[in-house]
């Protein structure tokens, strides 16, 4: 059975608004952390970036057991949005009450708690859909892609005007999430197992690894982008945020496009040739990022990079879907954004890290190797993955 391409498209409104959310803090965050109490430097911005996300390790799975547990989505995703908005509104206030660095990276993680749900939670009624899994993690795709393009050109353009815009900005799009969820059906398959059983059941169901170790590695390079690529571009070119901004769009815009897309077709054609090869041009695209010697060179081979990726993106996802019954899938999708999260810090810290103390050159190489790594160690277990028929023929 299909829905209505209303109510699809409804909740990749609600998952963009949440990605550009994030995203309009990413250009201008070297102007922003100055103006919140840090020094503006790669350490401070990485601290900025990762409190967030530890916060989304440690609650992603616990607002999918939620949901499972109680059947329901729409309530859980409106708190979240909602509490998300309400945590950037008040960090405009920092500056003013003269609290310090630390205090910010405190809300950070209170942020970060809260919006984890109303992202992992609005994937999760993507997957309710209906069973053309590649179709609605290819919308979740294209809606996760436009919105960190259109959060990368519009934030870079608000921190030139004012360091702190990008964080009000970020509060109304959650604002609308919050309103848009509210008017889609909630198709949630209720589970009478306590949310622990499914959690043991999850575990068991050992070949959700397979998605969650690409989305680990998928999400790394999405952090070091967000961190090291921005610093980067401002030091290696001479770029302003603006500019910085409009060059991961580059990424950003065809990574959106292609997501429903690609999506769809590994759907008729199967996850492998997606997912592994997909990831080894992608980990070939990210090193030859680093090495471009001139900005015009390296812009283009950002376009590459974000086709590539938007050819493993949804797919991945929908692994996720074609493995975990219904019941669960709010926990199995909790999981995978577990996974992504930590994939995320682990690119802010390695990629921070490794550009710290041995040049921006050898964290490129480092992150792309960890990809084309994964994709060739992976290869034989996707391979070995039988997927649901129906979900196939849904599209064929």
């Amino acid at each position: 059975m299909d829905v209505p391409v209303s109510e699809r498209a409804r909740l990749a409104v609600v998952v963009w608004s949440v990605l550009v959310s994030q995203t309009f803090l990413y250009p201008g965050l070297e102007d922003l952390i100055v103006a919140l109490g840090a020094p503006g430097d790669i350490q401070a911005g990485m601290w900025f970036l990762v409190a967030e996300f530890a916060a989304f390790i440690t609650c992603a799975v616990v607002w999918g057991a939620l949901s499972d547990a109680s059947g329901r989505r729409t309530p859980w995703i409106v708190l979240g949005a909602l509490g998300g908005a309400g945590c950037y509104v008040s960090l405009t206030l920092f500056p003013s009450l003269g609290l310090g660095f630390d205090a910010v990276l405190a809300v950070r993680v209170l942020g970060g708690a809260l919006t984890i749900g109303a992202f992992s939670l609005s994937i999760t009624m993507l997957m309710d859909l209906s069973a053309s899994h590649g179709r609605n993690m290819g919308a979740a795709g294209i809606a996760i892609g436009l919105g960190a393009a259109l959060g990368s050109v519009v934030g870079g353009q608000l921190s030139t005007v004012n360091p702190l815009a990008p964080l009000l900005a970020s509060a109304a799009v959650l604002a609308l999430a919050a309103g848009v969820v509210a008017t889609v059906p909630d198709r949630a398959v209720g589970s009478a197992r306590r949310a622990t059983g499914l959690l043991t059941r999850l575990r068991a169901r050992r070949r959700l690894a397979i998605p969650y170790a690409f989305g680990f590695v998928d999400r790394m390079t999405a952090g070091f982008f967000s961190l090291v690529g921005v610093f980067y571009f401002r030091e290696a070119f001479g770029l302003d945020a603006g500019a910085v901004g409009l060059t991961l769009a580059l990424f950003f815009v065809p990574f959106a496009l292609l997501q429903y897309p690609f999506g769809s077709w590994s759907d008729r054609i199967g996850r492998f040739l997606p997912v592994v090869g997909g990831s080894i041009a992608y980990g070939l695209g990210i090193v030859a990022v680093g090495l471009a010697p001139v900005y015009p060179l390296a812009a283009v081979l950002m376009v590459v990079v974000g086709v590539f990726g938007a050819l493993v993106s949804p797919t991945t996802m929908a692994l996720v879907s074609d493995l975990a019954d219904p019941e669960e899938s709010g926990t199995a999708m909790g999981g995978f954004n577990v996974f992504g999260s930590l994939g995320f810090l682990s690119g802010f810290l390695v990629g921070g890290v490794a550009a710290d103390v041995w040049g921006y050159l050898p964290a490129f190489v480092l992150v792309g190797g960890l990809e084309l790594a994964i994709a060739v160690v992976a290869a034989p277990a996707v391979r070995s993955i039988e997927f649901d028929a129906g979900a196939i023929e849904a599209v064929q």
